[in-house]
């Protein structure tokens, strides 16, 4: 039997399998680990948006429904003056209230050393929140060394 470069045993048949196989499971352990985890007020609309626009950016997203917040925010370390309307979980960070999911990119792609990012209050524009004109806002980073400006945005688009 003649054997080309291309030829294909039964034993390196099982070995491709095997090595797919691990491959799909490892794709499989990370798409979990970047599952963000929203939770949110069953009623909130803006919250809802925000969801919609991290999904609409390819992020895989799971909501976790509750009218009281507090606890969760407090179990968290979000600090008290960065609350907004939802706080969410993603690969051990925290991401509080209308965060572009530009910035929640930015965030896992530079494993950055910080405990989350937040977006107080609700500004004009900002995912979830679309309406009137945009007004420019700061995603703050917070952690140890406190809160610290880590993108400037314009509705959904980064500036300066």
């Amino acid at each position: 039997m003649e054997h080309s470069a291309y030829s294909v045993t039964r034993r390196s048949f099982g070995g491709i399998l095997t090595g797919l196989a691990m491959a799909a499971s490892t794709s499989a352990v990370e798409a979990d680990e970047t599952t963000i985890t929203v939770h949110k007020d069953p009623n909130c609309g803006c919250c809802t948006g925000w969801v919609q626009h991290l999904r609409g950016a390819g992020f895989k997203v799971r909501v976790e429904e509750t009218s009281d917040l507090e606890p969760i925010r407090v179990r968290l370390g979000v600090p008290p003056e960065l609350a907004a309307c939802h706080t969410a979980e993603v690969y051990g960070y925290i991401v509080e209230g209308h965060v572009p999911a530009a910035a929640v990119r930015r965030l896992l792609s530079g494993r950055t050393n910080v405990r989350g990012l937040a977006v107080p209050g609700m500004p004009v524009g900002s995912p979830g929140m679309e309406g009137d004109r945009p007004q420019p806002y700061t995603v703050i980073s917070f952690g140890a060394d406190g809160p610290k400006p880590f993108m400037r945005f314009l509705g959904k688009e980064a500036i300066g």
